[in-house]
């Protein structure tokens, strides 16, 4: 029987949802500002899974100009009914300060590799919409309640509310089911049925350590609801276990009936969870009274589990990608808009990407990045480029990226003489930071360039080459803590994201279409250093 370590999906992959199909495991992860919007998995063994097709694919299905760091997609519901997929997801416009506009959408699809439908609007009401398939034939939309009055608690319980699938809309008023336990933050709600009860899993404690999954059951489905005398999964209590902030979570069954729960969970390094949350896995069992319980006992999530399906192995990602291709790989992701011929080209020049010089990297609307989730806490990212600036406006080269307010970019542009130079531009928490104190390393007015990004823990170095063999450091150690959502939490600020590496490209002249700047890239390729 195959067995795993926890995490199951490595980088930044919070907020699971699980469904299974026969004997197929699908997985929906959030995806907040990075596009296509919400990430899908798929496995046979729970073990092993094979990253798919994001299903939010057209601005018509989800437009995110303008949106903050850290809005955008949260927590997807990914369901399975009499032969189609649901997908319930929230578009975050924004979330500071006491006012959340959350905007929550259905799309659906008989295969989960698409084509999905367009949007049918829900609600706004709050976030971690979830939908539920009665054996009766209804359905059921279940979200968090928002409340903005000021001095309030803001998690005002949970909302249930039917919704028509012929008139593609809720019916009925909203019912609050579940104000929580005295743990509060009661959010991430999803409903079941199992042994003549309703039970109702949420999350609660807020999404950092003193997060957890809470269960509380019913006999009808409108409550009252009963809370189960203690979690069934937290590291609040236990500050120095390897896997932190776990909870959020969701159920599946196999096809004998065993249970498992996905959960989202963070590795920290020095209190900082660098790669973002991701996702988990533990086998449950029940209690004589009736609860839920981690198979392996006690509330903490399990290091390592064993499945009891057989092994069902997929072709591991490569760590090197050729731009040979005529469709990005799935684990590519841009900034809150799609990847179009305006962004950039596979078939400009043949076997290369080649990236259009847009707005600068700290935008909201329109920026030129391609990138992939860091997925372990030692990497190497090395890509080979050609870039040909006219004018220090223009720049490309190779982003370390929590979001555009906590990043690190190892960059090329031109100089006023016509040469070229390399440059790293930081920022952290708003306030830009130069580690060359305004110096550059000039470079051949020629000819192809190779840039590479070590993470070591939380400490990151940058390296530059112009001839592929030998790699000149350049700002020396870099402490990358502040790419982790800890670190805005210090700040008193909220962020949920994690770190990408990729390739960005800016004209910063505002050039006519036709006469922007573009870098092509080759290759990029990210090792990972265990």
């Amino acid at each position: 029987m195959p067995t795993a370590q926890n995490p199951i999906l490595h980088g930044m992959n919070p907020d699971p949802s699980i469904c299974r199909v026969g004997e197929d495991y699908y997985i929906a992860t959030s995806t907040f500002q990075w596009f296509p919007g919400v990430q899908l998995y798929h496995s046979r063994d729970l073990v092993n899974w094979e990253e798919l097709p994001s299903p939010l694919t057209r601005v018509s299905q989800l437009d995110m100009r303008g949106n903050p760091n850290s809005g955008g997609i949260w927590a997807p519901c990914l369901s399975f009914c009499d032969g189609v997929f649901y997908l319930i997801y929230t578009d975050v416009k924004n979330f500071h300060g006491i006012y959340k506009d959350t905007h929550n959408y259905l799309i659906t699809a008989t295969d989960i590799r698409g084509p999905w439908s367009e949007p049918v609007y829900l609600n706004a009401s709050g976030f971690d919409p979830s939908l539920f398939h009665d054996d009766d034939g209804r359905k059921w939309l279940v979200n968090m309640k928002w409340d903005a009055r000021y001095g309030n608690h803001p998690f005002d319980g949970i909302l249930l509310q039917e919704y028509s699938p012929t008139e593609r809309k809720l019916i009925g008023k909203p019912v609050n089911i579940f104000r929580g336990t005295d743990v509060r933050v009661t959010e991430a709600p999803h409903l079941y049925k199992l042994n003549g009860y309703y039970y109702l899993m949420v999350a609660e404690g807020g999404t950092s350590y003193r997060h957890g999954i809470q269960m509380a059951r019913s006999k009808t489905i409108t409550g009252p609801y009963e809370a189960d005398p203690e979690p069934l999964l937290t590291t609040r209590h236990d500050r120095d276990y390897p896997l932190q902030r776990a909870g959020h979570g969701c159920l599946v069954d196999t096809p004998d009936g065993q249970l498992y729960t996905v959960f989202l969970c963070g590795r920290p390094l020095n209190g900082r969870c660098i790669l973002g949350r991701e996702t988990g896995i533990a086998q449950l069992t029940w209690s004589m009274d009736g609860w839920l319980r981690l198979k392996d006992g006690g509330i903490l999530p399990p290091l390592t589990y064993t499945s009891d399906l057989p092994e069902a192995p997929v072709i591991p990602a490569p760590e090197k990608d050729t731009f040979d291709m005529d469709t990005l790989p799935h684990r590519y992701k841009t900034l809150r808009i799609p990847f179009t011929e305006r962004m950039g080209s596979l078939t400009a020049r043949r076997g290369w990407l080649r990236l259009y010089g847009r707005e600068s990297i700290t935008s909201w609307n329109e920026t030129t990045l391609v990138a992939r989730r860091l997925q372990n806490h030692h990497t190497e990212t090395t890509v080979k480029m050609d870039f040909a600036p006219a004018d220090y406006q223009h720049m490309a080269g190779l982003a370390v990226m929590y979001d555009s307010y906590n990043f690190f970019y190892l960059h090329i542009l031109g100089r006023e003489d016509g040469g070229r130079e390399v440059r790293i531009i930081c920022r952290d928490n708003k306030d830009f930071f130069d580690p060359l104190n305004g110096g550059a390393a000039e470079i051949p007015n020629e000819g192809s360039v190779w840039l590479r990004a070590c993470v070591d823990g939380t400490e990151l170095r940058f390296f530059y080459s112009v001839d592929g063999e030998d790699f000149t450091p350049i700002g020396g150690a870099l402490d990358c803590s502040n790419l982790a959502d800890e670190h805005y939490f210090a700040m008193g600020h909220e962020g949920h994201t994690g770190t990408f590496v990729g390739m960005a490209c800016q004209d910063l002249s505002g050039c006519a279409e036709g006469e922007v700047c573009f870098a092509d890239f080759e290759w990029m390729e990210c090792r990972e250093l265990n």
